[in-house]
């Protein structure tokens, strides 16, 4: 079973906000998700169903929910993990 991939509206603002090499990092993990999105070393402790891409070089984060009952990736937040930033804005998105 494929999962589906979506975006909050704020997200899909920050997404077209990154540069194309990093846009493009992050469609390529994405895709890979779509068969396994739920990954243990990925999990995000304070947020119920969420994980992360990272990208360490860039120093970006994308924090993302699993929703199993309609087979969707959502895509919560996006941007840069200093000062832990991008996981307090998920935690207000959702």
């Amino acid at each position: 079973m494929s999962f589906k991939l979506r975006f909050k509206e704020q997200a899909w603002q920050e997404w077209h906000d990154l540069a194309p090499s990093i846009r493009e990092q992050f469609a390529k993990k994405l895709h890979t998700l779509k068969e396994n999105p739920r990954i243990e070393a990925a999990r995000l402790s304070g947020l119920k169903n969420c994980y992360k891409i990272k990208l360490r070089k860039a120093g970006f984060r994308l924090v993302y929910e699993v929703r199993d009952q309609e087979l969707v990736i959502l895509v919560v937040a996006i941007g840069k993990r200093e000062r832990n930033a991008v996981y307090k804005t998920a935690a207000k998105r959702l």
